[in-house]
């Protein structure tokens, strides 16, 4: 494990995980299966909307976009998903 670089978060994932402390759960195929459909709903994407934006704005959210390798969109519509569900953390300049 030497070779990845681990968060605290994922250092204490693997440790628990090492101390036999996760167990397996009955009918895995069907939790994973519930799951997946779980996901598929909360993150279909049903409405359209048009916004506009300073071209500051645009560049700059295309350039974080860019810098996190997805796409400008994916982007735009998880901030405003973080931010409805009161996720999104406002840092004071």
């Amino acid at each position: 494990m030497d070779k990845y670089k681990l968060d605290i978060d994922e250092k204490s994932l693997l440790e628990s995980l090492d101390l036999g402390e996760w167990k397996s759960v009955d009918n895995l195929k069907d939790q994973i299966s519930d799951h997946v459909q779980i996901a598929k709903n909360t993150l279909k994407k049903d409405k359209r909307v048009n916004i506009r934006l300073t071209s500051r704005d645009l560049e700059g959210i295309q350039s974080r976009a860019l810098e996190d390798g997805i796409p400008y969109q994916t982007l735009m519509a998880s901030i405003l998903h973080k931010y409805v569900n009161g996720r999104l953390i406002e840092k004071r300049i």
